[in-house]
């Protein structure tokens, strides 16, 4: 083998490793497609809520506002953080981004927990996924939405491990801002969400 093709073996190992232009390209295309899905679902419930000619308004009064406004409030909370994390580790200061890394999961976990919570109490009130068409959607979107929310919690704990092990060696590339974009999408989502559901009736 040829000292060029190892130089050059070696240069996309490293590509891979830190997250390369494909990789980020690849995070952009992801992120298109979620937007599709979550799109199409939104139009899907706008054209069914419109159809039922304000039959679902009583139905959505039946939502937890008190509660979605506390976890709107977490996630966009989450979003300082996670941007203050991102700026921390780029700047090399990673007991700053440590912290607010924790902080940014923490706020997730916290989400899923109120949510969590309000599940609960609208199965107890007899509101299953099986209850109408309406609670069909309500379940389908939050819920949706809440398994990315895990997934983006998984992302940055994987960032956090990796930056308690390493220190001050812990170097930010386009992985952490792969993170950063990726739970901005997660708090986007909820902010369209938050409103169609709870507030439009």
């Amino acid at each position: 083998m040829s000292e060029a093709s190892v130089m050059t073996e070696g240069s996309s190992a490293h590509h891979a490793a830190e997250g390369g232009p494909k990789s980020k390209m690849a995070l952009w295309w992801f992120l298109a497609s979620e937007v599709m899905v979550f799109g199409g679902f939104l139009a899907a419930y706008i054209l069914f809520r419109e159809a039922a000619h304000g039959a679902w308004n009583e139905l959505a009064e039946h939502l937890s506002v008190p509660l979605a406004t506390f976890n709107t409030l977490l996630l966009l909370t989450s979003s300082l953080t996670i941007v203050k994390a991102l700026d921390a580790a780029k700047a090399g200061r990673h007991i700053a981004a440590r912290n607010n890394l924790a902080i940014t999961i923490l706020l997730g976990i916290g989400f899923l927990v109120v949510k969590g919570i309000e599940y609960s109490t609208e199965i107890s009130h007899g509101f299953t996924p099986l209850a109408g068409m309406f609670w069909s959607f309500y379940y389908t979107l939050t819920g949706l939405h809440g398994l990315h929310v895990i997934v983006g919690i998984v992302i940055n704990l994987s960032m956090l491990v990796s930056i308690m092990r390493k220190g001050e060696r812990f170097k930010a590339g386009n992985r952490v801002e792969a993170a950063g974009l990726y739970w901005h999408f997660v708090d986007v989502v909820w902010v369209f969400l938050f409103p169609l559901l709870y507030l439009s009736h």
